[in-house]
């Protein structure tokens, strides 16, 4: 497979030379509706990814799908999932996707079936999460756990406790939440303290996410609840399970009362469909529900494989971001989820591309002479719009914006309130919103002139449910893995976070001098 920098491709030139779209006058009148019926790309479990209203038209779909032919991303997809060493700076493959379904051949690695592998760490998290629930599993004094705490920090966490949070409601309505979920991430003491201060410790069980079994944060917040759970006259490794490798020192360790497996070809922020997130999951809302959300995943990267744009939305979606970044000059994506349920999803997309895709070097280390990644941040509509949509309707910066809406809420029992529901309202603000930023609206008073042409897309379902979070947590996975093999990058690692932990690890040991030393002093380390 030839890798080549986006710049020394063809299609790179030609998208250079393109006259970029006036979105104000595409998304005006009739030719904006027809925009909307034509600029849409068909996901699985009846979602739907519109384009509409970005800086797009038929030329210029027709170079992306150029480009996305020259760089070959369905053959580097397909070189991914069949096993190849797509992570050059660790040398190991990229699996994430085979966590949910087989997408091409057999991938044997270290003698192992890597399929078969996750399929039977997720039986296991099944089997266990099933005898919780059942009583079989259950606390010293014969009672049954009733919460789960995950402790974990990065990938252990953000995904995790996203797809937990989107679900929360859902569960409780379908009658599914079988445990109350939890997470401690942050090293600050009083993150792990206000978790253990709103639980019946006696009644919970935790689960502790480390791949290597030394991250710092994690095993100092490990010692914060084996600390309480002592306070409270119990056992810890009756009270603990390990998501790790099996070559890490809590693999097997009898101060667990089981340990499930991952492997080095899973990266942090693409862990969520692997026991990271398959553990918590299960004892929070049942195995059965966790099989959805990996069928939602699973169906979603199957249709990342097809090499037609328009069949493709990941893809699209990706190629359309290359285009603002690099020739629209845009700096930042917006991620603006219309569902309180998402509330954490800009979080975790935020690791996801940025740790991903925030690279300087090429996946040979060498320098790159265009702009790479993204800035991600977002919050769920309408918070947002009464927070920084000022700056995105506004400011001097044009940011693309990347809407997710339903058109149903999570948990009914929704009712009119002056002739339409709050679900009409959710709705009617984000059609509102693009439009309002597309079109902009012209006011002799400067201060209420809004300028337009502001870029957006939408992903819609019908309901945020087990199948289309998973849906949307592929598709977001994917484009950004599309994203990386356009720019050349090597989008999984993440060398970015490691300077700073040595140097923390200097200023607790007290190895440090100058500025650092002054620092230390200053933050009254010693």
């Amino acid at each position: 497979m030839e890798w080549k920098n986006f710049d020394q491709l063809e299609s790179y030139g030609k998208l250079e030379s393109l006259e970029p779209v006036d979105i104000k006058t595409a998304m005006a009148g009739e030719n904006g509706a027809k925009r909307v019926e034509e600029y849409r790309v068909p996901m699985s479990n009846g979602m739907v990814y519109s384009f509409a209203a970005k800086n797009v038209d038929d030329k210029v779909l027709e170079v992306l799908q150029e480009l996305a032919d020259e760089a070959a991303l369905t053959e580097k997809y397909a070189e991914l999932y069949n096993g190849a060493v797509i992570n050059t700076g660790e040398k190991r493959l990229v699996l994430h996707q085979l966590t949910r379904g087989q997408l091409g051949e057999d991938v044997i690695a270290d003698g192992v079936n890597k399929r078969e592998f996750y399929v039977s760490q997720q039986s296991r998290a099944a089997e266990f999460a099933n005898k919780v629930h059942a009583g079989e599993v259950v606390n010293e004094a014969g009672e049954k756990f009733t919460t789960a705490v995950q402790i974990g920090i990065g990938g252990s966490d953000l995904g995790p406790r996203a797809l937990y949070l989107s679900l929360e409601n859902w569960a409780k309505v379908n009658n599914t939440l079988k445990m109350e979920a939890k997470f401690i991430s942050n090293v600050d003491p009083d993150d792990a303290l206000a978790v253990l201060s709103s639980i019946d410790i006696a009644h919970t069980i935790f689960v502790l996410v480390s791949k290597s079994g030394t991250t710092l944060e994690t095993l100092t917040n490990e010692s914060f609840v084996k600390n309480a759970i002592k306070n409270a006259g119990l056992d810890p490794s009756k009270h603990m399970v390990a998501v790790t490798s099996e070559t890490s020192p809590l693999a097997g360790n009898p101060d667990y009362l089981d340990s499930f497996y991952m492997d080095d070809y899973i990266g942090g922020r693409y862990s969520s469909t692997s026991a990271v997130g398959g553990v918590i999951l299960s004892l929070a809302f049942g195995p059965d529900v966790y099989a959805r959300i990996l069928k939602g995943a699973a169906d979603e990267d199957a249709l990342a494989k097809n090499t037609d744009i328009r069949q493709n939305s990941a893809m699209l979606d990706a190629l359309i971001g290359v285009y603002e970044r690099n020739f629209l000059g845009y700096e930042s994506t917006a991620v603006l989820p219309y569902s309180q349920g998402l509330s954490r999803f800009p979080a975790h997309l935020q690791q996801l591309d940025m740790e991903s895709n925030g690279k300087s070097v090429n996946r040979f280390g060498e320098e790159v002479s265009y702009a790479t990644g993204p800035v991600i941040f977002g919050e769920p509509g309408t918070n947002g719009q009464h927070s920084f949509y000022q700056l995105l309707h506004q400011g001097t910066t044009i940011v693309p914006l990347q809407f997710v809406g339903f058109k149903n809420n999570q948990m009914g029992n929704d009712i009119p309130i002056q002739d339409t529901t709050s679900q009409q309202k959710l709705s009617a603000n984000v059609a509102a919103q693009i439009m309002a930023f597309a079109c902009g609206k012209d006011d002799e008073n400067p201060n209420k002139y809004f300028a337009g042409g502001r870029p957006s897309s939408i992903i819609v379902g019908e309901q945020l449910a087990p199948e289309s979070l998973g849906a949307l947590l592929a598709h977001f996975e994917n484009k950004v893995m599309f994203q990386g093999f356009v720019w050349n990058l090597n989008s999984f690692d993440q060398e970015g976070v490691q300077l700073g932990k040595v140097l923390a690890k200097k200023v607790l040991a007290k190895d440090t001098d100058g500025a650092l030393t002054a620092y230390s002093e200053l933050l009254g380390i010693f």
